[in-house]
């Protein structure tokens, strides 16, 4: 009974659930719920077989396995201190038992295979004949024995045949293109030592140890013995971000901007997802067969990650994740290629392509497939994790026009912040304002900043009479949304053209296009002094140089909670406007739009500690520029 639920439970339903059962059909046929689906916003639904599969692994674990072994040591133990003595018999007992016991809950998906192979080798292949009596008797010194010695024999026998598998799926000729030029020279080379690569197989599965190719090419080398955790550097990456990094390292250069550092963060992601739902998934076989020390990755279009099953206990799992590179080398980005597309449309036998039968795979696939040194476990895994979009920026901010158009989101949103700010009220009567010599300037509808930053092909509200920016065409370009944002936040304000929310709002805008002109070196046009400047800004970095910009460190928050998350939402309504171009012309859905990004969604640096923080708590959308 235990051998055959095993095989059903191990090898039958694995199979069926393949993305190519055998190696011979296309697709599984049982298939998950979400299989044919493009894009899964919610966990995957618990299918029946999965339920099947789960109540079977219990029942062996927990029923059948230890109900196996408790009676084969309760009719074993006799036998065993009649021929050992007491003392090594209870040694013996204790050290099977343990074995039986661990190997029922750690290596469950192989006792099926071991007990059968127990039962088979001592019974019935291995007869002794009693000469005395002239009758054949069994070669078995109790099943609690003859299990033990199985199991090596059995796990070193599996360790030795997948070894071989992998020497020759890696030197076989029609595999040289995977391979260097140094691989097809030594690959010749290696055929008069073929003898002792065979030897080194024997010792490198005798004592489980790794095999080594000497440069990737056909030669190996039996390395030295490791436990299962082998990765014997430390590949953790060490965040670098604005909580651990001086304030001057920050404004000199960008600390930790690398890939490896930026990027460290979904994988740290991936890897709380999978702490949560790794073990069920297992015991669900949503991963296919495994045991201790097998290797998955776990491919997407664009987060690519090793997951090393280190150790399994009963609902317990350990295991390592290592990111690969998000932009790897050509031979990463053609394995995640290979291992990626499909193998049904190859219709191939031999030299000629005569089709395949309905759902089956050809001749030729069937082949291909099966000299491969990896196998597609499920070609749709749910986990929770995010979905990566690279948009080039230097492209959407090319031409001036896209520029103006993101210097008008910019100024929009720096006026949605000043008036939905609930420290408005103390902004408008604040004395340092008044005292200062530039707000007051403001005031006259005449009045005009003819700071060179100001330039016609990106501020809308240029006034090419004056040379500059001017107060009159700023009311007349941006009034209607200022009186609008009033008018559904705080409607007891003044807003008319000559109150002091206008003048405010003017200065602002005028303090972050300088702001912006400042961080890039006064050379915004040219595209990589913009781009380096706006990046400066997203991160923090404002530096205010002008004497008449100085009154906005009367309150900081007028520069952190205002323009700094001004242009930060400039990115994100920039981003929309490549899906609808006039739809942020609307006053009302302008201003939605803005509160929904503000609630939903998280704009920051990625050294920000807001970004880290923001990454852990699941938040659904997260926007950054990132220079590289």
């Amino acid at each position: 009974m235990a051998a055959a639920i095993g095989f059903v439970t191990h090898y039958l339903l694995p199979q069926l659930r393949k993305q190519l059962p055998w190696l011979c059909f296309a697709n599984p046929i049982l298939r998950s719920a979400e299989y044919n689906r493009f894009e899964v916003t919610v966990a995957a639904r618990l299918m029946w077989f999965e339920r099947v599969y789960s109540w079977l692994g219990f029942l062996e674990r927990n029923v059948i396995y230890p109900a196996v072994f408790m009676s084969g040591l309760t009719t074993g133990f006799p036998l065993i201190v009649e021929k050992f003595g007491s003392r090594v018999g209870a040694l013996i007992i204790t050290v099977c038992g343990l074995k039986m016991m661990r190997s029922g809950f750690v290596h469950t998906s192989w006792q099926f295979v071991v007990v059968s192979l127990t039962v088979l080798l001592f019974k019935y292949d291995f007869p002794k004949k009693d000469y005395v009596y002239c009758q054949t008797a069994f070669c078995s010194e109790t099943f609690p024995i003859d299990y033990f010695f199985a199991s090596v024999f059995l796990w070193k026998f599996r360790e030795l045949v997948q070894k071989t598998k992998f020497v020759f799926v890696y030197i076989v000729p029609w595999q040289i293109p995977w391979g260097s030029a140094f691989h097809a020279f030594a690959q010749p080379l290696s055929i008069p030592h073929s003898a002792m690569m065979f030897f080194q197989l024997l010792v490198s599965a005798a004592v489980s140890s790794p095999l080594s190719p000497i440069l990737g090419s056909a030669i190996f080398v039996t390395s030295y013995v490791r436990p299962i955790k082998f990765w014997e550097r430390d590949y953790n990456t060490k965040r670098v971000d604005h909580s651990n990094t001086r304030l001057a390292v920050q404004l000199d250069r960008d600390p930790g901007g690398d890939d490896n550092n930026l990027n460290s963060i979904f994988y740290e992601h991936l890897t709380r997802s999978l702490q949560q739902t790794l073990a069920g998934d297992l015991v669900l076989g949503r991963w296919g067969r495994y045991t201790t020390g097998d290797c998955f990755i776990l491919a997407s279009d664009y987060l690519n990650a090793l997951v090393h099953i280190i150790e399994i206990g009963n609902g317990l799992v350990t295991f390592q994740l290592r990111g690969l590179e998000f932009r790897g080398t050509y031979c990463q980005q053609r394995e995640v290629e290979a291992i990626t597309e499909g193998v049904d449309d190859d219709e191939g036998c031999c030299c000629c392509t005569p089709g395949h039968a309905p759902g089956m795979l050809s001749i030729n696939a069937s082949f291909t497939t099966r000299w491969l040194a990896w196998e597609v476990t499920t070609a749709k895994y749910v986990v929770e994790g995010y979905s990566i979009t690279d948009n080039n920026a230097a492209s959407m901010l090319q031409v001036f026009e896209l520029r103006k158009i993101l210097i008008t989101y910019y100024v929009q949103a720096i006026i949605y912040y000043a008036v939905t700010s609930p420290k408005l009220q103390d902004w408008l009567s604040m004395s340092a304002l008044e005292e200062s010599v530039y707000i007051p300037q403001l005031c006259d509808g005449n009045f005009k900043d003819l700071d060179p930053t100001f330039n016609s092909n990106v501020d809308d509200d240029y006034d090419h009479h004056v040379g500059g920016i001017s107060r009159t065409r700023f009311v007349a370009t941006y009034y209607t949304w200022i009186r609008y944002c009033v008018h559904r936040s705080c409607p007891d304000v003044d807003c008319s053209r000559e109150s002091s929310l206008v003048s405010l709002c003017f200065a602002l805008s005028a303090l972050g296009r300088r702001a912006l002109g400042t961080a890039s070196q006064h050379q915004s046009s040219v595209l990589e002094s913009f781009l380096y400047g706006l990046h400066a800004l997203v991160k923090g970095d404002f530096r205010i140089t002008a004497t008449k910009d100085e009154w906005v460190f009367a309150d900081m928050d007028l520069l952190h909670k205002v323009v700094s998350r001004g242009v930060r939402m400039a990115l994100q309504l920039h981003q929309d406007h490549f899906a609808s171009p006039d739809e942020y012309d609307d006053s009302q859905v302008l201003y939605d739009a803005i509160r929904h990004h503000d609630e939903t969604m998280v704009i920051c640096h990625e050294g920000d500690p807001a970004w880290r923080h923001a990454v852990l708590s699941n938040r659904p959308s997260l926007l950054s520029l990132r220079l590289v």
